[in-house]
């Protein structure tokens, strides 16, 4: 096996692929290089342009989906990622996430769905993906989305 091959031969013996790149909804780019950082804008959770999760976490959505919400966002950065350097390899380190949920003003669970994306980064890149978060509890997302994450990472 490749060096280049083991993220995604991770993903897929945990059942998992990289979605298509995603279309973007509006006038900005998908990610920004500066230096060997990259800077991903805010994703929800979409495959094929159509969002998956719709509605608010708590009442439309379960946590436990919304949890699932979360790891799509984080599949569609990677497929942004890859598209930028080639290789899901290329990623040094993963250095900060910050996840929007759409939810009822008491709703406390908002760690525990972002923990979707925070968990698979460091099922994938152990160590290299331990990073620095932020959850956030909010009253709407773009399109009725249950979550959007947003991310940084650091490349070779």
């Amino acid at each position: 096996m490749k060096e280049t091959d083991t993220i995604e031969n991770d993903l897929k013996s945990m059942g998992l692929t990289l979605p298509p790149f995603p279309k973007r909804s509006g006038n900005y780019l998908p990610a920004k290089q500066h230096g060997k950082c990259i800077y991903l804008s805010g994703i929800t959770c979409k495959t094929n342009g159509q969002i998956e999760y719709k509605g608010k976490v708590g009442e439309d959505v379960s946590t436990e989906d919304a949890y699932y919400a979360a790891r799509l966002c984080t599949l569609n950065h990677l497929a942004v990622i890859k598209s930028m350097v080639g290789s899901l390899e290329q990623i040094k380190s993963v250095i900060k996430l910050v996840g929007y949920v759409n939810c009822r003003d008491d709703y406390q669970d908002v760690p525990l769905v972002i923990n979707g994306a925070s968990d698979l980064l460091i099922e994938l890149f152990g160590e290299r993906g331990q990073h620095a978060r932020c959850a956030v509890g909010v009253s709407s997302l773009p399109g009725l989305a249950a979550v959007e994450t947003d991310l940084i990472v650091e490349v070779k």
